[in-house]
This record gives C-alpha cells, structure tokens and sequence, in this order.
C-alpha cells in the first residue's frame, strides 16, 4: 500500500508557535531598529571633515564584530543559559543606546565616541545572531525549519526596506537622537519578551564547559566535518560575488538609473518584495528539488537578474529584474542556514552557526570592497556584469564541489557508550586521557573494517579527539587497536552524555559489528592528578 509524503509545511507555519511567534517578532523590531540606527549614525557624519571615510567605517564598526566575535559567541551560547545570555546582551545593548541617545542630544557626540559606540552594538548583535538561531530548533519542530528560516531571512529584508525608510522620516522631523531611543527601545522590548519566556531546561543544563575548550571544540568539529566546510565554502562561492549587486546598487541608483535616495529605496524595496515571494515558494522547491539543484538554479537567477540591472538604463525594468534576485538571494542562503540548523548537533550547534556568520559577513565585507575597487578602476558596468559572470560559474562549479547529502542524518542526540567503570576517578579536568579499544576482526572482514575507519576518525575527532590512530597488533592475528586522545576527562564524559548523533551511533554500530567479539576498551589516565574511589 502506497504512502503519500505529507505536503510541505508552509513558509508562514512556524508563525503559528505562539513562542516563535513573538520572539520572531521581537527580532524584527530589533533588526528595524538596527538599521535605523545605521542611518542614523551616517547621517551623523555627513557633515564631517572626511565624511565619505567616516560613513563607510559606520557599517565596518557595526560588522566587524560580528566577523571576530561569531565564533566565541558562538562557545558562550553552547555553554550558557541561552536565553539568560540573550536577555544579558539585550540589557547591555540598551545601555549602549541610551548613551547613544543622551550624548547626542546634549550635543556631546564625537566622530570616535559614535564609531566606538556603534562597535559596541555590533559586539552585542554578534552574539545575539547564533544565539537566537542555535534557540530556534527548541522553538518549531524539525520539519518547520526550513519554513522558520526562510522567516529569518523575511525579517532581514523587511527591516533593510522599512528601517532606512521609517529613520529618514525620523530625521527630517524629529532628529537623529529620536532614531537612537527608538533603537534603545527595541532592545528593551527583546529583554522583556525573553524574560517572560519560560524556557525549559535542556542540553543548556549540563555543566558549562571551559571557554577554551570549548572554542577549540568548536574549532575540532568544523575541521573534521566535511559536510560543514563545504556549507562554509558553497555560501562563501556564492556571496563574494553576488554580494556586488547589494555594494554597487547606491551607486548604480544614482549615477546610472538617476533615481535620487527614493528610487534607491524602491531598489531595496524590490528586493524585499522577490525575498517575501521566494519564501513563499522555498517550501514547494525545497520539496521538489535537491539542496544543490536549488543551489545551482538560485545562484544562475541571480547571475541573470545582476546581469540585466547591470546593463539597463530604465529605472522599471531594473525594478522588476531586482524581485527575482531578491527571491533568489533569499533561497540560495535560507536553505543553506536550513540546512545547517538541520544538521548541526545540539551541544555545538551555536559555533557551526557562529562559523557560518563569520563566513556570511566577512564574504559581504571583503566582496563589497573587492567589487568596489573594480568598479572604480574598470567602470560600473563592467564590475558588475564580471560579478555576474563569477556568480554564474559559482553555479557550475556545484558538481567539483557539490553539498553532501545529509537530510536524512540521525541528529538526535545518542549515548551508546556505557559508562566508564573504573578502579580510580580522575578529576574532571584531568587529562589527556588515552582510549584503547581493542577490535578482533575475521580476515574476510578486514577490508569492510578498514573502509569504515575513516568514518571512525572523524566521528572521535567531531566529538573530542585531538589524535587518532588504528594499529595492528603484532603478537595476535586479527587484532586491531584503536587508539584516540581526549584533552580531558570532562570532554571524554561528554562524549559519553550527548556529543554523539544518531549517524555517529550508526558509524559506532557498524565497525562493531564487524568485531568477532565485543571490544574491550581501556581508558589510560594521567598518573596525576588522579583521586582513589572508596
């Protein structure tokens, strides 16, 4: 008898959680918020003695952060309270905007104070982002999150579009200072929602690891999953050059298209509005079409689009081309962050996320740099239709480099390990400590054992290991030892207690039972600090 796969969730489902639905709302104020204050601290400098110099270090103070601080946010997040750090930032970012608002109405705001401030934000907005993304996986269920990212993305091009438009309002009428408190107040509004949330205590509530430890953690997993170094590398092929049309659009406005700061407006409107309609439909391509198909179909419609804005002079036309590359954009990195939120266990999820931000926003800045020297050595239009071409053979690069299948991983935490029973206890940060497991294996399944070793590697080095190796033993026909390094004990308990996926469970699984016996495993500790168990 026949089954019939359940139709796609919708693209507005997750929106139904009432949770996921204010905190998503919450968000949006938030991001409104923060791009005001963009515009509001340009507006600021525009007067100022070397001002082109002085707007554009605006938008690097408000990112950078972001770039060099993903990462460690990112550890903070997998070992903290999420939603305690979230609502501590929210708090301290409030502090940074009400000092924002009170020195600019007493007149007393300078060039460095106002950069310095705006890095300030930018820290705080550094750790926001994995945060409130590694927290979205609790919120909706698994089959809603390609839907509630693809809401993520509406949100960033809705306050991109209302956010630059609402402050240039603000400003006219009322001032800068007003577009600072409004700012300030989004962040209250994000605390207080987050205060009333009464989260229940998950993986949050093991014990915090070291920050170092932590960080290096982070650090090992990324290394040895290949399938999260070719996320990083696919978004990276796909934003350095399509991140031109988003750097050269200002100037294509003006200089080209004669639209003024309205018609730029309604440029970025346009895309907003091709991000909203390409939400819409993710869900049914996300059904229909494999992650690379979509991949490679996004990324040529983008190229197209970029094309013919590039090279047109009338300013409907490029408005019109502009709503398929929103969609486009919007696809191509919604189902990428989809796909990591799908894959990314639990206890590292928050770092796999920070790594991607760090690659997300320093693909943006080093693109809109590279693309503007070119523009500015070699014309507009060229720069422009080069980064079309690039983006084009992006697209074709898919089947070198394509993403690794991993829809159908087990990402559920697993405990397949017993626990350790030893004659003395090691205290929690001894180390290292040596695992020995000792396989006997038939002849004839020798060669099935060794194709699964590589498997084997990266499942230990993922989850903790810092050396690994597989080793013959001389004296036993048959036998064959594996041996891996853990920095410590606590980070080999925790490989006991959840590092582990379902898919690590099955890799576990199959190389022993290949074994013609159980394996025996012996656990070498440092001779000190060691204490003897009663």
């Amino acid at each position: 008898m026949s089954t019939v796969a359940p139709p796609p969730a919708s693209t507005w489902s997750p929106l139904r959680i009432g949770v996921f639905r204010v905190l998503w709302l919450a968000v949006l104020g938030s991001q409104v918020g923060t791009w005001m204050q963009t515009v509001g601290a340009q507006w600021l400098l525009v007067d100022r003695p070397g001002a082109a110099a002085l707007v554009s270090l605006v938008q690097t103070a408000g990112t950078l952060p972001v770039v060099l601080l993903a990462l460690p946010a990112g550890v903070l997040a997998d070992s903290l309270d999420r939603r305690r750090l979230l609502i501590w930032v929210q708090l301290f970012m409030l502090a940074v905007g009400v000092l924002l608002t009170g020195l600019t109405m007493a007149g007393q705001m300078t060039p460095p104070l106002l950069l310095a401030l705006t890095f300030g934000l930018g820290c705080g907005m550094a750790v926001t982002n994995p945060t409130y993304q590694a927290m979205i996986p609790e919120l909706v269920p698994r089959t809603q999150l390609p839907s509630a990212a693809a809401l993520g993305s509406i949100s960033v091009n809705l306050a991109r579009a209302v956010g630059p438009a609402v402050a240039g309002v603000l400003i006219a009428h009322t001032g800068v200072a007003a577009v600072f408190a409004i700012n300030a107040a989004t962040f209250l509004g994000f605390a207080i929602v987050l205060f009333l949330w009464r989260r229940h205590p998950g993986e949050d509530a093991l014990l915090p690891e070291p920050f170092l430890a932590a960080l290096r953690a982070g650090g090992r997993y990324v290394r040895h999953s290949p399938a999260l170094r070719r996320f990083l590398l696919r978004v990276e092929l796909f934003i350095l050059p399509a991140v031109a049309l988003w750097a050269l659009l200002p100037v294509l406005a003006s200089q080209r298209l004669h639209m003024g700061a309205g018609g730029y407006g309604l440029l970025l409107a346009a895309l907003g509005v091709g991000a909203v309609l390409g939400a819409l439909v993710l869900p049914r391509l996300r059904a229909s079409l494999s992650d690379n198909a979509m991949l490679a179909a996004g990324s040529l419609v983008y190229a197209a689009a970029l094309a013919v804005v590039a090279v047109v002079r009338v300013p409907w036309v490029a408005v019109v081309a502009l709503v398929p590359a929103g969609a486009a954009w919007m696809a191509v990195l919604s189902n990428a962050n989809a796909g990591l939120q799908l894959f990314l266990p639990g206890w590292v999820r928050a770092r796999g996320l920070g790594a991607y931000q760090s690659a997300f926003f320093g693909g943006q800045a080093v693109g809109a740099l590279g693309w503007g020297l070119i523009a500015q050595h070699l014309g507009l239009v060229p720069a422009m239709l080069t980064a079309a071409g690039v983006t084009a053979a992006g697209a074709a690069t898919i089947r070198l480099w394509p993403l690794r299948e991993t829809r159908h991983l087990d990402r559920d935490p697993a405990t397949p390990w017993p626990e350790p029973r030893l004659t003395v206890e090691p205290e929690r940060f001894a180390g290292p400590i040596v695992v020995e497991v000792t396989y006997l294996v038939a002849p004839g399944n020798e060669r099935a054992f060794l194709a699964e070793s590589d498997a084997l590697r990266r499942t230990r080095m993922r989850t903790g290991a810092v050396q690994w190796g597989l080793f013959r033993a001389g004296e036993t026909e048959g036998e064959l030892v594996e041996i891996y390094v853990v920095p410590s004990w606590d980070e080999h308990l925790r490989q006991h207690t959840g590092r582990l996926t379902g898919a690590d469970a099955e890799v576990d699984h199959r190389v022993r039972a290949l074994s013609e016996r159980p394996p025996t495993v012996v656990h070498l500790l440092p001779t000190l600090p060691a204490t003897v168990s009663p």
